[in-house]
């Protein structure tokens, strides 16, 4: 499973895709889903690895006016590390597992993991980064918990 993920120049996750393949249709998705979402704004640079699959998926979203004209991907090692740095949490929640047993039960407990790390991060309305009788009552809420 491959697990892509957008983040912004302050560190706020954006969006994220958990795929069985790294391609450049699976690129695309991922890039219509961030692009699509309400909170993202156009795109003026695009970090990325060196995957080959993101200059066809790039180009071909551009040449499809999808994304801006002036956009640009810059696939340079070190400009990933923000990126890279905000999946450590995810890496460190998910080898002590040592995978999953299906797409789907991968898929729920990603979207857990990312919820739970934007809570952290203080991205959710409702609690602040730091409340955590907020963060509780929110959590609480959300799945149904007495508190």
């Amino acid at each position: 499973m491959y697990l892509y993920r957008a983040v912004d120049s302050s560190g706020n996750t954006l969006d994220f895709l958990l795929s069985p393949t790294r391609d450049a249709h699976a690129a695309s998705r991922f890039l219509l889903k961030t692009l699509a979402a309400s909170h993202t704004s156009a795109p003026r640079v695009m970090n990325a690895d060196k995957n080959a699959a993101y200059p066809k998926a790039f180009s071909e979203l551009k040449a499809e006016g999808r994304l801006p004209k002036n956009c640009e991907l810059r696939q340079v090692k070190y400009l990933n590390n923000l990126v890279e740095q905000d999946h450590r949490f995810i890496k460190r929640l998910t080898k002590p597992g040592m995978g999953f047993f299906s797409f789907k039960m991968a898929w729920r407990t990603v979207q857990g993991f990312e919820i739970m790390n934007m809570l952290r991060k203080g991205q959710l309305q409702g609690a602040g980064k730091g409340d955590m009788r907020d963060q509780v009552a929110l959590v609480a809420t959300l799945f149904g918990v007495a508190v």
